[in-house]
């Protein structure tokens, strides 16, 4: 209990009649809690929280709802999905292609004349009744007046005769970067193929969103956000974003307008030049600059186009890659980096050992993002490195494509119970939104259920976590990516007040109802920042 003199200061808000799942560690059950000045004053019985009743406190009855730590993603490229969010077609959870279809009607009926339509991922054919890629005579019957471009991951692209005509591509010709697709691919004529440096290139051309835009679409991307109990998220930069295209972001934290906390790193833009740029951008910008709504967070997920995506990097490569983490590592930053493929990681852990051994990283909360067949020698390694692990839902999306290559090595893809086991720090989220949707709950549904999204199951028990575990993975795994597991991530008195009220129970419903959960009321530092009836009412 606290002082007595701290007790008699009224509360802000204070939620009773809950399921409080406080995720601390003796995995408390609490049924109320009070909050004042943005934290976390008292969590328990009911009786402890209206001790702190006050005349001017706000009282929410949560009806015995559920209430859970504020959702994290470790890893979401939120900044560029929030610039363009009020401007894009978003095809996340259509079940059909006519329903694709109909969103893109909706879209140009609102659009300007001649306005493009873009559909920048977030989904798979897998998810549609159909199996398989939109026609290009399907876009075209749907939107016949605009330009439409639509991207499948990172890997394919197709785009109408006037999005191709829009951006000055002859007639009979590919863009720069493209290619036909592999004979017999789906989708039919039209469609591209292209890798992440390729295709960023080409969605660079695109038409841009206005500044006005970009304030729009950060407001309503967090927002939607918030509608899914996400209060924070780690941002690893990414391809298509400049330094001046985070002024948005920027502007709505200045008026303290920000409803989701945002750790964000630098992605290298300017390829054979990174530790320049680096240089440069870092010169009035300290690692942890900012504060709880808004912090840089260091380096990544790009460190040197020589070491992206590359399996084989030869000695020169290798060294210059050296060379940055060198830098980054005196200066005492975090570093993120994007790995996919066990079979050729030793040649980033070999240069962290050797880091290591010079300028020691064990306490810079360095980290590897995707990595899905990640080995148990790998994690060891990483354990030792002190680094930490963010895993996302990609099989979700792309496992029956890994069925089809991997096999049986698909049911430990990603290996989250070994992971776990080996005591590396890991952190859940989606990598959102050009691969995959933001949605948190279908993440946790796929890591309690390993079903990709077209039913087909993959990861075996072994690799599967339960509940709770799914759920501190998304809470206090992913603040640490950020130095925060002390402030947030569980509800503990002195913490943080984000939270939310879903209107369903996570720990109980069936496995496949947990992708439809949403959060009736979401609280950042103790101020209501999305409701829904019957909490619709509850003042902002």
């Amino acid at each position: 209990m606290l002082p007595v003199v701290a007790q008699a200061q009224p509360a802000d808000l204070i939620v009773t009649n809950a399921k409080i799942a406080t995720l601390d560690a003796a995995s408390t059950v609490a049924q109320a809690l009070a909050v004042r000045d943005g934290k976390i004053v008292a969590i328990g019985a009911a009786a402890q929280a209206r001790a702190f009743q006050g005349a001017g406190t706000r009282t929410v009855d949560a009806g015995g709802r559920t209430v859970i730590p504020g959702l994290i993603d470790s890893h979401m490229h939120a900044v560029r999905a929030a610039l363009s969010y009020s401007t894009e077609v978003n095809w996340i959870d259509a079940g059909t292609i006519a329903e694709a279809m109909a969103r893109i009607r909706a879209a140009a009926a609102r659009a300007r004349p001649g306005g493009w339509l873009i559909v920048a991922g977030g989904w798979t054919e897998q998810q549609f009744a159909e199996r398989r890629r939109p026609t290009m005579a399907e876009l075209q019957e749907a939107a016949p007046d605009n330009p439409v471009y639509v991207q499948l991951f990172y890997e394919a692209v197709v785009m109408t005769p006037k999005a191709l005509e829009a951006l000055g591509v002859p007639a009979g010709t590919l863009p720069a970067g493209m290619k036909a697709p592999p004979e017999g691919s789906d989708g039919g004529p039209g469609w591209m193929a292209g890798d992440i440096v390729g295709i960023s290139a080409l969605f660079d051309k695109l038409p841009k969103p206005t500044y006005d835009d970009n304030l729009a679409g950060t407001r309503a991307f967090f927002t939607e956000l918030n509608r899914l109990g996400v209060t924070g998220l780690v941002d690893p930069g990414g391809f298509s974003i400049a330094p001046s295209q985070y002024a948005a972001l920027f502007e709505l934290w200045r008026q303290k307008a920000l409803t989701v906390r945002v750790a964000y790193s630098i992605f290298a833009q300017k390829p054979g030049a990174e530790l320049e740029e680096f240089r440069d951008l870092t010169q009035m910008l300290p690692m942890g600059f900012g504060d709880d709504m808004l912090r840089f967070n260091g380096l990544g997920e790009r460190l040197t186009i020589g070491m992206y995506n590359n399996n084989f990097p030869n000695d020169a490569t290798r060294e210059k890659f050296y060379e940055l983490i060198r830098w980054a590592a005196t200066r005492k930053m975090t570093v993120t980096i994007h790995w996919l493929e066990n079979s050729s990681v030793d040649h980033l852990l070999g240069l962290y050992e050797r880091l290591n051994r010079e300028v020691p990283i064990t306490g810079l909360r360095w980290s590897i993002a995707h990595l899905d067949d990640a080995s148990p020698e790998t994690l060891a390694r990483m354990k030792a490195l002190g680094m930490g692990w963010t895993m996302q839902d990609a099989m979700y999306f792309q496992g029956d494509r890994a069925l089809k290559t991997r096999g049986e090595a698909a049911r430990r893809m990603p290996p989250i119970g070994t992971a776990l086991r080996a005591g590396v720090n890991l952190g859940a989220g989606t990598d959102a939104h050009r691969v995959a949707s933001y949605n948190p709950f279908v993440a946790i549904r796929w890591m309690l259920d390993g079903k990709t999204v077209s039913g087909q199951p993959t990861r075996g028990p072994d690799e599967t976590p339960t509940r709770e575990q799914a759920l501190r993975l998304y809470t206090a795994g992913s603040a640490w990516f950020s130095f925060d597991e002390a402030k947030r991530g569980t509800l503990e008195v002195g913490k943080l007040a984000d939270f939310a009220v879903l209107d369903q129970d996570v720990f109980t419903v069936p496995l496949e109802r947990i992708g439809k959960t949403v959060s009736l009321m979401t609280v950042v530092g103790g101020k209501v920042v999305y409701a829904a009836a019957p909490f619709a009412a509850a003042p902002h």
